[in-house]
């Protein structure tokens, strides 16, 4: 007879990752004023690391206090790019979403993660390792310090702290939805192209698509992908997918939506979760991808038009 595990708590799963916010200073910041927008680039010291690269959008009228989102960045093996993604996109964005979020009324901060960016001396393997010999993991220090990211992007005067959402695609999704599940500071969560139960991609033999950096010791024996979404309820989330994209395999969906669903379910709150897969589409955004994240934003970040 199969043991049933109990459900997994969200002090369970920072115990789990290693997970610890650590204190954040800004150091430096210099703004580019553009015709519809502002940049910031910041320059950030971050306990225990050091000097971390934070790029920031905002509109440049006064607007008091708005909503803001933390950006994570993708992978796609660009180790070159990090939080430079927020401004000049990727291949598989359509565009890059710092301005157009600006334009429509957020402030948006994305920073460089370990191995990435101005980060990017130190190897994705290496760090890995490191990790795993000590029992934490790199997934578990990134989230720390999207969590440090958070509590900067909160205390500044131009946001407003109640209207907190997390973003991003393939490891920015994970980013978002792991960290989410953690951090009840985060009021709405949008993940592009990256969620799938993952012991059906290790069955599948499929999971050597992800990157070292979502090594923990022991997870699969503790909780799963659709467990971690799941404790985000009963706040929103919005999950885009395309059904060809060999990170998300349909199977996998299926199996991680399983769980999720119930929970949001359980919660009183069913509706707070949307899932949307796209046939015939990728590791890609789409032009429908994009407009739901617009939408849902505005609508669960901005109810009143602000």
């Amino acid at each position: 007879m199969a043991t049933l595990r109990a459900p997994i708590s969200r002090d369970r799963l920072a115990e789990l990752l290693s997970f610890h916010e650590p204190r954040i200073e800004l150091r430096d910041t210099r703004a580019e004023v553009h015709d519809d927008h502002v940049v910031e680039r910041l320059r950030f010291s971050i306990e225990g690391v050091g000097d971390v690269r934070g790029l920031l959008t905002r509109p440049n009228a006064n607007g008091g206090r708005r909503p803001a989102i933390l950006y994570g960045h993708s992978h796609g093996d660009r180790y070159d790019v990090g939080a430079n993604e927020l401004l000049d996109g990727r291949s598989y964005l359509l565009e890059p979403y710092g301005p157009d979020l600006a334009r429509a009324g957020y402030v948006t901060l994305a920073i460089d993660m370990p191995t990435f960016g101005d980060r990017a001396t130190v190897t994705e393997s290496a760090a890995t390792k490191a990790h795993i010999w000590y029992g934490s993991s790199l997934i578990g220090q990134m989230i720390s310090e999207q969590a440090a990211a958070l509590t900067y992007l909160a205390s500044r005067d131009d946001v407003d702290a109640s209207r907190l959402g997390a973003f991003g695609m393939s490891l920015g999704a994970t980013l978002a939805y792991w960290h989410a599940a953690l951090d009840t500071r985060i009021q709405a969560v949008a993940q592009l192209c990256c969620y799938a139960d993952y012991a059906t991609l290790v069955e599948k033999g499929a999971h050597d698509n992800h990157g070292m950096y979502l090594l923990v010791p022991g997870l699969l024996d503790h909780t799963s992908t659709g467990e971690i979404a799941g404790l985000i309820a009963p706040r929103p989330q919005l999950i885009c997918l395309g059904d060809e994209d060999e990170l998300t395999p349909p199977r996998a969906v299926a199996r991680a939506v399983a769980v999720t669903r119930p929970m949001y379910e359980a919660a009183g709150a069913p509706d707070a979760l949307e899932v949307v897969v796209e046939p015939g589409v990728g590791h890609q955004e789409t032009e429908a991808m994009r407009h739901r994240v617009a939408a849902f934003f505005d609508r669960e970040l901005r109810p009143a038009g602000g």
